[in-house]
């Protein structure tokens, strides 16, 4: 079994920060990319950030500049550092990680965490 756990959600000001986590954790030979996705009501979710297993990042055009993502391979966690925060990046956040669960396993698998609330308002 794999779990995909997000923590540090929560509401900010317009112009805060706030870090979000997720770690996985489970039965994993090994993962590919980690990232966030969000959606905000009554939109198709979307590309935050994400990173390969290389190190490679790529971020949503919308938060270029502002939020960064770093990622512990030990750990298999990934950090979003979200800085200069406006309403329009209230959403739910949901982490995503493609993993390898066993050396024999023919593909990777998407696991999604349950998710976590981001409101920014004053």
């Amino acid at each position: 079994q794999v779990q995909v756990v997000e923590s540090g959600g929560g509401l900010v000001q317009p112009g805060g920060s706030l870090r979000l986590s997720c770690a996985a954790s489970g039965s994993i030979f090994s993962i590919n990319d980690m990232g966030w996705y969000r959606q905000a009501p009554g939109k198709q979710r979307e590309l935050v950030a994400r990173i390969s297993s290389g190190g490679s990042a790529n971020f949503g055009d919308s938060v270029k500049g502002r939020f960064t993502l770093s990622r512990d391979y030990a750990k298999n966690t990934v950090y979003l550092q979200m800085n200069s925060l406006t309403p329009e990046d209230t959403a739910v956040y949901y982490c995503h990680a493609e993993i390898w669960p066993s050396r024999i396993t023919i593909a990777p698998h998407d696991y999604w965490g349950q998710g976590t609330q981001v409101t920014v308002s004053s």
